[in-house]
């Protein structure tokens, strides 16, 4: 019988380095991206400290992430602060930004940067959008906004998509009340509304049911990250939710509005007449404290219809299973006065125009359910998403990385700044000093009541000159 000799074990080793080497290396998956955004959102949430607000779906994600109590946006309009998220960059001041960026880069100019979604793609990214992320919802402009040809970010998205159910384009989207109804005349449309029905009968429930189609589909692709975008339009007018959840706040307690009064002297007090376009019953919410109240109630009930939409989404994004490997940023892309300072809407340059939440929560992140009063800025969203991918930061992007705030939250921010056509202002810990185009200042200190209701712009001289100069250098 022929004996077989034992196989050296020098050779089995090298059998098994050359059948490693033969197996096809696995690529390390870069981490997915889901943005939600949620239009006119303050930061008038349970999990913020407003006792009295329903939100348990963003409390939930503010319980497993960070949550940013002190983030400013650079602009009191959807437009032009949408322009610095998505790009990174200040831009103009108009609702019309990003179509201004587009036109140049149709011209050929070289000066224009990829926007956020465009430079994740060409880093190997899918790129999708679902609903309001730019200005326009579905990122394409013309009368209606569905016009194909007139891209509002060019080159950025492998999917912009703007479902419309009854409310047959997205214009109409934008400002629909329940069972499709359209804005025509926006005195012809009650400014609040609250109808019987499920959430598919007011405009976010389409949208909704499509990013988690998209997110299924995302999701089911293991050889490519994923950048997903959602934009919630509720809680911007009209006030309309299903009535479920304005029945969340019978008999609930709401606190006075904060300094109600008109502010004296020169300041970027405007007459709110966007939401005094809508039909108002001839009330007034400034002199007339139970119609005050019913406003303020509607909207919170946009809150919570957009709250569960994000509950929707972000359940679905677990499901998947997706959610191991998926940073979330939950982003308010302003804020929405109330009736301080007088003002129910944005565009002013005070405190309540530009506050509102930020939540970021990444796989295997430490500080859980930590909050930060650090000041910080929507521009710094695009080099924080490429901190935490491992994604190169282009030297274009303006901001500053969250990730150290991240991982200690009771680190120190930085300034932050915001503009409107004809003023521009900076947050800093302690002041807001709001600069207008005809030289006059104001100065306004946050380290007491942060009211922004005494000027104290003309005592403090020094002050005023290295704000201002800090602003000039900003935006220089």
């Amino acid at each position: 019988m022929r004996i077989r000799k034992p196989i050296p074990l020098a050779c089995i080793a090298l059998y098994a380095v050359l059948m490693t080497g033969c197996k096809k290396p696995q690529p390390t998956q870069l981490p997915n991206i889901l943005l939600i955004c949620v239009d006119d959102l303050r930061p008038e949430l349970k999990s913020f400290g407003a006792t009295h607000i329903s939100s348990p779906n963003i409390d939930k994600l503010a319980r497993n992430g960070v949550s940013f109590l002190e983030h400013f946006a650079n602009a009191p309009s959807c437009g032009p602060s949408r322009y610095t998220l998505l790009t990174g960059q200040y831009g103009p001041a108009g609702n019309d930004a990003l179509f201004l960026r587009a036109k140049k880069t149709e011209q050929g100019d070289q000066g224009i940067n990829p926007s956020m979604p465009e430079w994740f793609r060409t880093h190997g990214y899918t790129t999708v959008s679902v609903g309001k992320v730019s200005h326009h919802p579905g990122g394409m402009g013309g009368a209606d906004w569905n016009d194909s040809s007139i891209i509002e970010i060019p080159k950025a998205w492998d999917k912009h998509l703007m479902p419309v159910a009854e409310w047959e384009h997205p214009r109409g989207m934008m400002h629909g009340l329940a069972h499709g109804e359209i804005r025509v005349k926006a005195s012809d449309m009650d400014v609040y509304q609250t109808v019987e029905g499920d959430d598919t009968i007011y405009p976010d429930g389409a949208i909704t049911s499509e990013a988690l189609k998209q997110l299924t589909a995302l999701s089911a692709d293991d050889q490519k990250p994923f950048f997903l975008a959602v934009g919630i339009i509720k809680p911007h007018l009209p006030f309309g939710a299903p009535k479920r959840y304005f029945d969340l706040y019978e008999g609930v307690d709401i606190p006075p509005i904060a300094h109600p009064q008109k502010p004296e002297g020169e300041t970027t007090w405007h007459n709110s007449n966007e939401f005094r376009n809508y039909n108002l019953w001839g009330k007034d919410p400034n002199t007339e404290k139970a119609f005050a109240d019913e406003v303020r109630r509607h909207y919170y009930a946009c809150v919570s219809y957009a709250d569960a939409q994000v509950g929707k989404v972000l359940a679905a994004l677990k499901q998947t299973g997706a959610d191991k490997n998926t940073i979330v940023v939950l982003w308010g892309d302003h804020g929405w006065h109330l009736g301080e300072h007088a003002i129910w809407g944005k565009h002013s340059l005070f405190e309540e125009s530009l506050h509102s939440p930020m939540i970021i929560h990444y796989p295997g992140m430490d500080r859980k359910g930590s909050k930060t009063d650090a000041i910080v800025a929507t521009i710094d969203i695009f080099p924080t998403l490429c901190d935490l991918t491992g994604v190169q930061t282009p030297a274009f992007a303006q901001g500053t990385s969250l990730k150290g705030l991240l991982e200690k939250p009771d680190a120190v921010g930085h300034q932050a700044i915001a503009y409107k056509a004809d003023a521009t202002t900076i947050r800093t810990a302690t002041h807001r000093l709001t600069l207008h185009k005809d030289g006059f200042t104001e100065l306004y200190e946050h380290t007491a009541t942060g009211d922004e209701t005494k000027n104290i712009a003309n005592n403090h001289p020094e002050l005023v000159e290295e704000l201002t100069n800090a602003i000039k250098a900003k935006l220089q």
